[in-house]
Formats: C-alpha cells, structure tokens, sequence
C-alpha cells in the first residue's frame, strides 16, 4: 500500500530538514505558511512567511553548530489535509544538552504545508536549552 501524499510530503520535510536542504523546504511550504513554535525563548514565537521559516531554521542550526538532529519516529494523517508527526529532537548549545521527544501539526492544503504547530516535551526544558 502506498503512503499518503500528505505523509510523504511530511517526510520528505523532515529529511530535507535533517540534510540542511533549504531549497527542497521553501518548495514544500507556502509562501504565507506560519510556524508556532512553544515557549519564552528567543526562537520561540509565529514565524510567518516562507523567509521568516527558514531563518528560523538556519537560526536553529546556527545556535547549536550543527548538532541538532531530528529522528522522526511516526506520522499520522486524517486525510482532509492535517498530519501530526512524532519525534526525538537532540542537540548541544553552549555546554548544554536537550534530549526530548516533541512533534508537529501540520495544515496542508493542496500540495503545500500552510501552518506547523510545534508540541514539545517540556516548555521550561526547552527555555533554559535556547534561552
């Protein structure tokens, strides 16, 4: 049986993710997509707009020198264009080590993923690691 479009769609971001590739991520999300990341931290908050997105994304890389890596365990779809992923998130940052499950909701209409909602393990963990 072959996995849903909007699984695959979702897989193929967290791989372009994982490898860094900004171009393959900026073809999968819309040009007004938002970004809801949880917490009171500097990279906290709505990141609208593919730019905004992706700055974020390199921000993430940059603060933790390349240590962060995503594992993506599951992903989950209703078909009327939602799909809710689960993974592992590690990184470093400055002496300091976040090791912790999280996941992210999806809105996708069309071929195109319009909003992530970001969940996380633990908001105060997540503060004291990027703050």
């Amino acid at each position: 049986m072959a996995e849903h479009p909007h699984a695959a769609l979702v897989r193929k971001g967290y791989e372009a993710f994982q490898r860094g590739d900004m171009d393959t991520l900026r073809g999968l999300i819309s040009g007004d997509a938002a970004h809801h990341v949880p917490g009171e931290h500097p990279l906290s908050g709505d990141f609208k707009g593919q730019d905004s997105i992706i700055d974020m994304y390199r921000r993430l890389n940059e603060e933790t020198n390349g240590t962060m890596r995503v594992e993506l365990r599951n992903v989950l779809v209703d078909g009327r264009g939602h799909a809710v992923t689960l993974h592992r998130f590690t990184a470093e940052r400055g002496g300091k080590q976040l090791d912790e499950n999280g996941g992210l909701i999806f809105r996708i209409v069309g071929d195109k993923i319009t909003d992530i909602d970001e969940c996380i393990e633990d908001i105060e963990r997540s503060n004291a690691f990027w703050s």
